[in-house]
């Protein structure tokens, strides 16, 4: 089992001191939250809570993942660099290429991209791009982010339904071989789909009880074997375990990674009127040592 820590309720002036400490406690990797913009007022679509309103406000500050990541890799030395998620669709797969490559040679290749597809149609509004439609974009991003990484690929000629590209040329590499691993985030059917035919792993959200993550896992194997990858590297990442027993039991329904911290998250958060306060480096540095005794270990 690995552990992540969730850097949600954080600053990101702390990202480096929180993370050093996580990985001297035992934590894997480090995850990110992500927003490229948000509108003046928040519309309740948020699929997690029950009140349709997400743990942000329109003046949540918002950062650049890679930057801050960046940061925290010149303070660790192993941690992996993880965001949850990354709006995917919301940029063109060259600018994700680039970006994603710089930080994993600057981390010695420690990242993981984590992506979603957005749920936030006024994001996608502000910078122009289809919000119908990203799903399908994201499906044909994927690939083509892995043949840009590939360094069995040299000249890259891509024609797709929604990018066409002239021949190019993408250097350097990642120092990963043989790619950088995607995890796709999101409960919904599309999301599972897409984590099971085309990801390195998958990320939960919106399991509200057991029995629902034990069914989304199940979904997304199903999905793996059905496109013939159940025998390739496969992580799932899940926001449960906060407990030694709770942690005991999603390792048996298959789970691989934990990623949790101590701001609460999804239907914790159902009063709009009260948004989440950040929190301070004691919260997650005394998190991540508690938990490392209480829970990692004695997870045998």
């Amino acid at each position: 089992m690995k552990f992540g820590l969730s850097m949600f309720g954080l600053s990101p002036r702390y990202y480096p001191e929180v993370a050093a400490a996580a990985e001297a406690n035992g934590f894997e990797s480090v995850w990110v939250p992500e927003h490229l913009v948000l509108p003046a007022e928040m519309p309740p679509t948020y699929l997690y809570t029950e009140s349709g309103f997400p743990p942000i406000d329109p003046r949540t500050p918002m950062f650049d993942p890679w930057v801050v990541l960046g940061a925290v890799a010149q303070a660790t030395s192993t941690i992996r660099l993880a965001t949850n998620v990354y709006i995917l669709p919301l940029r063109h797969p060259i600018v994700t290429a680039r970006a994603v490559t710089t930080l994993d040679r600057v981390s010695g290749g420690r990242v993981t991209l984590g992506i979603g597809v957005g749920w936030l149609e006024e994001e996608f509004e502000l910078v122009e791009q289809d919000f119908k439609n990203r799903g399908k974009r994201t499906d044909e991003i994927i690939p083509l982010l892995r043949t840009m990484w590939s360094r069995d690929v040299d000249v890259i000629d891509h024609h797709g339904e929604f990018y066409d590209m002239a021949p190019f040329v993408f250097m350097p590499k990642p120092v990963q071989k043989p790619a950088i691993p995607i995890e796709v985030g999101g409960a919904s059917k599309a999301a599972l789909r897409r984590a099971g035919q085309l990801g390195d792993g998958w990320i939960e959200i919106g399991a509200r009880e057991p029995g629902m993550l034990e069914e989304m896992i199940s979904t997304v194997q199903r999905h793996r074997v059905e496109a013939g990858r159940e025998n390739e590297p496969f992580e799932f990442t899940c926001g449960v375990g906060r407990r030694l027993d709770d942690a005991e039991r999603a390792r048996e329904m298959g789970v691989t990674r934990i990623n949790l911290g101590p701001a609460p998250h999804g239907n914790v958060l159902d009063d709009p009127s009260k948004p989440h306060a950040m929190l301070s480096v004691n919260d997650f540095t005394d998190f991540t040592a508690r938990y490392a005794d209480e829970v990692i270990a004695n997870l045998d």
